[in-house]
Order: structure tokens, then C-alpha cells, then sequence
């Protein structure tokens, strides 16, 4: 059995112990989820939209999503809550001034540069590839670095200048943990929504018709009759004089 000849087997030859489990390379993951689209597994390319869990989409694909019925089962997980467009933020990226990818003007071979990040923070400068946390803000699809927001602590967007709230920061990629948080989050603001949408239901005709001023039984009482036209009343200088008796006084 390959002990002959006078060969002691080691412990780790005759003991089994438990699978290595295969580490995967994080450079690699990183790569994929900052620089490809979690439908389409395409390079990422402008329009790009990020949905409340943070991930991040071609804009033409969660639209060809949307409209292929069939796609939902083939995604699942990937895009199950993205159900509208609205569901997905366009966001407003700062390009990385030393990024040497395709930009837009070069001929033959597009080259794409997975060695640099292609966008930055526009406030303190970090490559947005994975090894900082970035955020991105509902409100207006600004993204910045966690850094930046903590740093320069402001109630309005460091760009635009639009109001944000607590709840509007959304960590793009983030962990396991800050995607439990933001799907809780979403949940709320969906409940929330529909609670609104059903407590503003439309007026009926009824409801309109007892508003002050919409209805003919006004106070006092009404000038038009009913049936025939009102007559006027003839005008008094128009009225002839009535002729005067006999016998007093007129001739004839």
C-alpha cells in the first residue's frame, strides 16, 4: 500500500482531516462588483444605476430586465426587488483623471483599465475600487466616499447641495450586514409608501358635491324661476298717461 521498502507514513498521509476550503481571490471579487454589472456581467459603462442594496447595474440592462418576463427566473436574487425603474438610482460619478480606459475617442480595440479605478470621491480623492467604503445618496445619485461624509458632516449634498436624510445614504457593495440593513430599510419605505398611497384615494363625486359652493342650494333664496322667463318690469317714464274724464273741463 506504499509502506514497503521501510517507509513510516506520516499522520497527515494516513489521518483525513477536513477540506481545504478554496479561498477566492478578493482582488478578483472586488473587480467584478466595481467594474462589471451584477445583470448583464458586463463592463460597467455609463448610464449607471445602483438599486437600494447598493449593487451596481447597467441602466439598459435593469430596462431589458424589466421588460423580459422571462428573466426573472433566469436573475432571481441577482434584481428580485427591482420591480419598477424607480427602484434604481442614475448616479452621478466623478471620473478618475489617471484612468487610461476607453474613453470614448479611441479607434479600433476599446481597452478597459482594471488596474486603476475609473471613478473617484470628488471630495478627498479615493478610487472608488473596493478597498474604500463609498455611499451614494437617493435624493440626488451623488456618490462619495464614507470617508468624505464623516470627515465634512453636512446636512445638504457636497456637490449639488440637495437635502439628505440619515436613512438616504446607501453604502455601495457593502457587507453582509449593511445589506441586511438597507433591505430593512427599503421594506419600511415601501410599506410606508403603500400606506400613503391608500390613505390619498380619490374623491368621489359625493365628497365633491358637499363642498361649500359647489351646489345649487346656496343660502337665501333663488332669483330664477322655474318654468317661464322672468318678465321684465316696464320702464314708468315709458307708461302713457291716462286720459282725462268727460266733463272736466277738456274740449274735444
Amino acid at each position: 500500500m506504499g509502506c514497503d521498502g521501510g517507509t513510516i507514513p506520516k499522520r497527515h498521509e494516513l489521518v483525513k482531516g477536513p477540506k481545504k476550503v478554496e479561498k477566492v481571490d478578493k482582488d478578483a471579487e472586488l473587480v467584478a462588483q466595481w467594474n462589471y454589472c451584477t445583470l448583464s456581467q458586463e463592463i460597467l459603462r455609463r448610464p449607471i444605476v445602483a438599486c437600494e442594496l447598493g449593487r451596481l447595474y447597467n441602466k439598459d440592462a435593469v430596462i431589458e430586465f424589466l421588460l423580459d418576463k422571462s428573466a426573472e427566473k433566469a436573475l432571481g436574487k441577482a434584481a428580485s426587488h427591482i420591480r419598477s425603474i424607480k427602484n434604481v438610482t442614475e448616479l452621478r460619478l466623478s471620473d478618475n483623471p489617471a484612468w487610461e480606459g476607453d474613453k470614448g475617442n479611441t479607434k479600433g480595440d476599446k481597452h478597459d483599465d482594471l488596474q486603476r479605478a475609473r471613478f473617484i470621491c470628488p471630495v478627498v480623492g479615493l478610487e472608488m475600487n473596493g478597498r474604500h467604503r463609498f455611499c451614494f445618496l437617493r435624493c440626488c445619485g451623488c456618490v462619495f466616499s464614507e470617508r468624505a461624509l464623516k470627515e465634512i458632516k453636512a446636512e445638504v449634498c457636497h456637490t449639488c447641495g440637495a437635502a439628505f436624510q440619515e436613512e438616504d445614504i446607501i453604502v455601495l457593495n457593502g457587507t453582509k450586514e449593511d445589506v441586511e440593513m438597507l433591505k430593512k430599510r427599503m421594506e419600511e419605505r415601501r410599506l410606508r409608501a403603500k400606506l400613503e398611497k391608500k390613505t390619498k384615494k380619490p374623491k368621489t363625486a359625493t365628497e365633491c358635491a358637499s363642498k361649500p359652493g359647489t351646489t345649487q342650494d346656496s343660502a337665501g333664496p333663488s332669483k330664477v324661476k322655474s318654468g317661464k322667463p322672468e318678465e321684465a318690469d316696464p320702464d314708468p317714464r315709458e307708461k302713457k298717461s291716462t286720459p282725462a274724464p268727460r266733463g272736466a273741463g277738456g274740449s274735444y
